[in-house]
């Protein structure tokens, strides 16, 4: 299992970078399909509870709320529509328009469970990963800046994976105390205080002068913070999914990456810190 996780990542993380860094199009692109794929993979898990979600509308507006947040796509609907709608517009959709799908379907028992899994599912994939797309260069230009952005991304991608990292190796090595046995077994608070840690290195390592500095925005104080609370939210991510995973009685939610199961396995710690570092930002940065 650790050598599929060490080779995957060999391969995938340069994958990663480069997109990345040539454009937050591509960004998108890359994006909505994560999302596509991990929200299709949410209403699979939901399925083995015996609910029925309307998968393809989940999968068609998930791809809508990722994309309405990329500016180029915007730029072309502006001259013909109020954009400050289009967001109230894709919610209010996302809520009402299922409910009228499930009275077409024959079979009415459940319906209410698999109109919330549905929705539940837009809001979480497709709502949450936007942020990611805005944090890259967004709705805020004037705030985040290209190379800016593109560097906001890095830092809340690396970061995760060092706290991930940092939290797996020393809760193999010296984890003792259980941190959710009831969610998580295998998760302890070794882990989980290492992981912390190794957010907080990866933060700092932005405030040197690199094409990836984010300095003098980006002091130390600010980089410690940001590294513990990207530690923090990102750790309650993975319960998130792993309660998920619990309920629904399964143990990945796909195969789609060797040794780390499947994307929707690896957006729990990303989304959320990604939206850390984004309102972190906007808030108390720039």
């Amino acid at each position: 299992m650790l050598k599929k996780r060490v080779i995957t990542a060999l391969c995938g993380i340069p994958l990663l970078v480069a997109v990345v860094w040539f454009g937050e199009t591509w960004f998108t692109i890359l994006v909505a399909i994560w999302g596509v794929l991990a929200v299709f993979e949410f209403y699979r898990l939901v399925a083995n509870s015996r609910v029925s979600p309307l998968t393809c509308f989940g999968l068609a507006w998930t791809l809508l709320f990722i994309l309405s947040r990329n500016p180029d796509l915007l730029a072309i609907l502006e001259p013909h529509f109020d954009l400050s709608l289009l967001m109230p517009l894709l919610l209010t959709s996302a809520v009402i328009l299922p409910l009228v799908f499930l009275l077409t379907r024959q079979q009415k028992e459940g319906a209410f469970a698999g109109w919330a899994w549905t929705v539940a599912g837009i809001l979480y994939v497709g709502w949450l990963l936007g942020y990611l797309v805005e944090l890259r260069g967004g709705y805020y230009p004037h705030l985040i800046t290209e190379t800016d952005g593109r560097n906001w991304i890095f830092l809340a991608l690396f970061a995760t994976f060092g706290s991930d990292t940092a939290a797996f190796f020393t809760g193999k090595a010296i984890g003792k105390r259980p941190l959710a046995p009831q969610i998580s077994p295998g998760k302890t608070w070794e882990g989980a205080i290492a992981g912390v840690f190794g957010a907080i290195l990866v933060s700092l390592f932005f405030t040197l002068h690199t094409p990836l500095t984010l300095s003098p925005r980006l002091t130390w104080a600010h980089a410690i913070i940001l590294g513990l609370l990207v530690s923090v939210f990102g750790q309650f991510g993975d319960l998130i999914e792993s309660l998920l995973k619990r309920n629904t009685g399964v143990k990945d939610s796909g195969t789609l990456i060797p040794g780390h199961g499947g994307l929707l396995d690896r957006m729990d710690s990303v989304v959320l810190a990604g939206i850390v570092v984004y309102y972190y930002v906007v808030w108390a940065i720039v």
